[in-house]
């Protein structure tokens, strides 16, 4: 049997065609990696297992096909294609060429959806500190939805059975699709630019969880939380949750209860100020009837000004009575009293004077005891030197020395004979 030797060309044209016949259409199911878009508008990527495999195929998306999606692919997503399995040529590499993309079910996309808020969560996108009081009594209200979206009528029609009074500014945008994001971030960015409204909602009708992805996009939630203007998140219904209603100041279960968050009932607002108006109106006449009263009785003490002074006159009688009385009263109790003091003034100096008097003689007695002559008068006699200073001791005097004495009757010169100490005990 002759060997069959092989062009490239050739085996590279009977490889494709082989797995053309083999794998005419197929569908395969994995995760998108390495996607990219290039200025043609053909789409390339990578897709890989889910389940840790290294098995990867190389993917091409042609500009009409991608142009047909109804979201945005990204990074890490798990998708299914449809398409067939062909060679690249040129490099002989196993391609897959893609003729329709669609999301691989919502665990997916709600695992894709709880690592998004963890992550916006950490930075603080959804903290209650941030969010705001919306305003009580809005005169303008902007509305973020579609133009054809059921939940547009439903926000029209509350406001005008609500709040007939409260305008309302549209920010038409796609609430669904590959190009409601982008859109979505242009009128949010559009209301707060123009600054034309008090409060704005966000809505949109209920769907699944694809059909709501628009609003779980990260510029999105982004949007909405940096938007100057307090923002209501009412997409979807009670049960739908999505990224945005964290972002948002307020979220609304739904569209129509959207529009009954941001704007108070009229009718409730008009039977308030009827209350307020019939307490202001009995509290304003209950005052007028006070001061009415305060008024009568003040004109009644003006009218008859002579009682007043008669009052005043008696006032006046009775002090000069109590002034009298005190004084005549007053006059025999002071003299009285003067007279006691003057008694016990006179005795208190009496004492006095015999206790200094009994002092004196007391000191008198000491001091004639204390007097030299006395001394002398019992026979002693005070020795003097020619210098007149005392002799006190023998020791001050000399055999022949003249000394003088003095007795008490009169002094005389003596001369010293003779010196004997005495002798100790």
């Amino acid at each position: 049997m002759p060997r069959v030797v092989w062009t490239v060309a050739g085996l590279v044209h009977a490889v494709a065609d082989a797995l053309a016949s083999r794998f005419a259409v197929c569908t395969v199911r994995g995760e998108l990696s390495a996607f990219s878009r290039a200025a043609s508008g053909h789409c390339y990527f990578c897709l890989k297992d889910t389940d840790g495999d290294a098995a990867l195929i190389r993917c091409a998306m042609f500009r009409r096909t991608a142009g047909m999606l109804d979201f945005s692919p990204a990074e890490g997503q798990l998708v299914e294609l449809r398409g067939r399995l062909t060679v690249y040529e040129p490099r002989g590499e196993l391609q897959f060429v893609v003729e329709a993309m669609q999301r691989a079910g919502a665990g997916a996309l709600f695992e894709q959806f709880m690592r998004l808020k963890a992550r916006l969560e950490a930075e603080g996108l959804f903290d209650a500190a941030r969010k705001r009081e919306l305003p009580a009594f809005p005169r303008r209200v902007g509305v973020v939805t579609s133009l054809g979206a059921a939940a547009l009528r439903d926000v029209a029609s509350a406001l005008a059975r609500r709040a007939p009074h409260v305008s309302v500014v549209l920010y038409p945008s796609p609430v669904q699709g590959a190009e409601a994001p982008a859109a979505l971030v242009q009128a949010i960015q559009l209301a707060a630019r123009r600054a034309e409204v008090d409060v704005l909602i966000v809505c949109r009708g209920g769907g699944s969880l694809e059909d709501l992805w628009a609003f779980n996009d990260e510029r999105v939630v982004r949007v909405i939380a940096a938007s100057p203007i307090p923002v209501v998140c009412g997409v979807g219904h009670e049960t739908d949750v999505t990224l945005a209603d964290f972002a948002a100041d307020l979220r609304a279960p739904t569209p129509t209860a959207a529009a009954e968050l941001v704007a108070p009932a009229a009718d409730a607002c008009l039977a308030a100020l009827q209350t307020l108006t019939a307490q202001m109106r009995r509290r304003t006449r209950h005052l007028l009837d006070s001061h009415a009263q305060r008024l009568d009785a003040a004109a009644q003490r003006l009218a008859r000004p002579g009682q007043a002074v008669r009052r005043q006159v008696d006032a006046l009688g009775l002090l000069a009575h109590r002034l009298r009385t005190s004084a005549s009263q007053a006059a025999p109790l002071r003299l009285a009293r003067i007279d006691q003091q003057q008694d016990r003034l006179r005795r208190a100096a009496a004492v006095l004077l015999s206790r200094h008097a009994q002092r004196v003689d007391a000191l008198e007695d000491r001091l004639t005891a204390l007097d030299p002559k006395r001394v002398l008068e019992r026979g002693y006699a005070w020795l003097a030197d020619d210098a007149g200073r005392p002799v006190q001791s023998v020791a001050q005097l000399s055999l022949g020395q003249s000394l003088g004495a003095v007795l008490a009757d009169g002094s005389a010169t003596v001369k010293v004979i003779g010196v004997a100490p005495s002798l100790p005990d």
